[in-house]
């Protein structure tokens, strides 16, 4: 039998399927979002600021991630020249704005390059339980807004759980049991909504340290009862939590424009009267009380790292799609929906406006980890290096390797070829002519001479925004 291939070269995205295995350079002007983007940022922009006091309008990094990704993907902001030395083909490679929150190819690459990293250098072999806590509007609203009550309520949150698995782990004879977790805060709902919530990655068991060796014990499941008593007893604390930090810090001024979009988004409903979308009540491992909810049914068995790496890469994926997005005959945005809506609707039509302040509120600020490390797998934990799987990723023989863009060894991170094959199933180091690798002979950024290199070959050196670029239409 020939051995499966790696998790990361099985498990593209969907639009890396339809790509061909050779590069083919993006085209981003001809997305339906870079459309909408395009028509109705700076209008947008100057609305905002005529709304607010002083001018002020969006905070300056929400305005920054919105233009920015204008410029991602596009040769005139800069690229990479890859020769092939064989048959001394040449391709451009344009640089791409490393976004957070707007850019579905930016994203896509960031969760790619995440989920890549966690299965191989940071969770163990072992059965792995997916915790997933949503909380009510208010609180979304106040973690969307403090970053620092984010932190205090995901640290209270993992520490219920961990004591949990800590008491279960002594009753079975286990001593000095250890958990860890690893977190996604996400700050999206699947209808593009403002939505604060966790998605916590946990071992089904705990480690425990003999003769200075970390051991991994598995415990049993948790039980309906056992997902109730944690909720009920995560949503008292969360609300004394919250109650103290009111008291001790009273609210500030008058609230900015940002502000007042997330409460909006928060508080807006997209369904009709008694309409909600399909419940998961049927699911053995949920709770819900008081708008708190707490979803603990995903399994993924010790031996499938493939499934480990899909879950982690839906916990890092971004909250829109270019395939999910596209433009009507009226010039509305229409969002497709991943499942139906409870009222039969498949998809969500949106004014221009109406989308970008969605993603204003989405956007996260910048310098704050939205993946967090709980436990052995935070990285001053005493047995991190004992729990982790090290040297893992190199005696995989099946993993990419790109030996013309060697991974430094001072990072983790992928290489940026073998992460777009990975995103896109597209190899940009490949030769399409002959085959042969390809080696960067030149970085150009945006400049005068990266100007006359693309009017010499023809290619774009005009704004594409000033030539209305082709989108795809919604089907009627």
């Amino acid at each position: 039998m020939q051995p499966a291939p790696a998790p990361f070269e099985r498990q593209p995205g969907a639009a890396a399927r339809a790509l061909p295995p050779s590069y083919q350079r993006r085209e981003p002007a001809k997305t339906a979002l870079y459309q909408i983007v395009t028509d109705n940022l700076e209008q947008f922009l100057a609305g905002a600021r005529e709304r607010t006091e002083q001018g002020a309008g969006y905070p300056r990094f929400v305005e920054r991630e919105l233009k920015r990704f204008l410029e991602c993907g596009l040769l005139r902001s800069g690229f990479v020249r890859v020769r092939c030395a064989s048959c001394a083909d040449e391709k451009l490679v344009a640089f791409s704005c490393k976004g957070r929150g707007v850019c579905p190819s930016c994203t896509a690459r960031r969760m790619a390059d995440a989920a890549v990293h966690l299965v191989d250098n940071v969770l163990s072999p072992a059965p792995y339980r997916q915790w997933v806590i949503s909380f009510p509007r208010r609180v979304r609203f106040l973690l969307a807004r403090d970053h620092r009550l984010l932190s205090d309520v995901l640290g209270l949150y993992l520490r219920k759980i961990f004591a949990w698995q800590r008491r279960r782990a002594r009753r079975l004879g286990v001593e000095q049991p250890m958990c860890g977790a690893v977190t996604f805060c996400q700050r999206f709902g699947s209808l593009l909504n403002l939505n604060c919530h966790f998605h916590s990655i946990l071992p089904d068991g705990v480690f425990t340290a003999e003769s200075g060796e970390a051991r991994f014990v598995p415990l049993p499941p948790p039980w309906p009862d056992d997902i109730d008593r944690l909720l009920r007893q995560i949503a008292r604390a969360t609300e004394a939590l919250i109650q103290r930090r009111i008291t001790a810090q009273p609210a500030d001024d008058a609230p900015d424009l940002l502000a007042h979009e997330q409460a909006r988004t928060i508080q807006t409903t997209l369904f009709p009267s008694g309409a909600a979308p399909s419940s998961e009540r049927s699911r053995r491992r949920v709770a819900a009380v008081a708008g708190y909810s707490l979803h603990a049914d995903r399994f993924v068995d010790a031996g499938d790292r493939d499934a480990l790496e899909r879950l982690c890469r839906y916990g890092a994926r971004a909250p829109i799609a270019n395939t999910r997005l596209s433009i009507d005959d009226s010039g509305n945005a229409v969002l497709a929906l991943r499942r139906p809506l409870r009222d039969g609707r498949t998809q969500l039509t949106f004014t221009p406006h109406e989308l970008l302040r969605r993603l204003a509120t989405l956007i996260p600020p910048p310098r704050k980890n939205l993946t967090r490390y709980h436990g052995v797998f935070a990285p001053a934990h005493p047995f991190r290096s004992a729990v982790v799987p090290a040297g893992r990723a190199s005696e995989q023989p099946d993993r990419p390797t790109q030996p013309a863009d060697p991974k430094p060894a001072t990072t983790h991170r992928l290489p940026w070829a073998q992460l777009l094959r990975g995103t896109f199933a597209i190899d940009v180091l490949r030769c399409a002519r002959c085959g042969q690798s390809m080696t960067i002979i030149a970085v150009i950024p945006q400049s005068p001479a990266a100007d006359a290199i693309l009017d010499h070959l023809g290619l774009e050196t005009d704004d594409p925004r000033a030539t209305g670029p082709p989108v795809t239409t919604a089907p009627a």
